[in-house]
């Protein structure tokens, strides 16, 4: 049996409406000005990116959970984007389909946020 590492994404609807289209099965080919596709390696942290980044910019975020080889993800450095806990997978954009092909099982999500009402109206 494969061992897997558990990885995160912090994504927005346009993004999410492609990994559906794959069958949940592969995240999309990244934009000209996107080289690096990042998933993330804690959940707490997926979290901020969607809840303080996705929400305002798209007025949705979903963190998305997968597996992939754990042998294959460990060609791709580790790199840290802030604090301690703050670490991302780099996978330049054009290894994004080997890197697919190696997603173990399907992309699920596990969180989803929406703006908050503000209460005092």
């Amino acid at each position: 049996m494969t061992e897997t590492m558990t990885l995160w994404r912090p994504t927005g609807p346009q993004e999410l409406e492609l990994v559906r289209a794959s069958g949940w099965k592969a995240w999309p080919p990244r934009l000209p000005d996107q080289p690096i596709f990042y998933p993330v390696l804690n959940e707490q942290y997926a979290i901020m990116i969607a809840r303080d980044w996705n929400v305002p910019a798209s007025g949705v975020g979903y963190v998305t959970r997968f597996e992939v080889d754990r042998r294959f993800a460990s060609r791709y450095p580790v790199r840290q984007a802030g604090g301690r806990d703050i670490l991302e997978l780099w996978v330049p954009a054009e290894e994004l389909d080997e890197f697919n092909r190696h997603i173990v099982g399907l992309i699920e999500v596990v969180r989803e946020f929406r703006p908050v009402a503000d209460s005092a109206e």
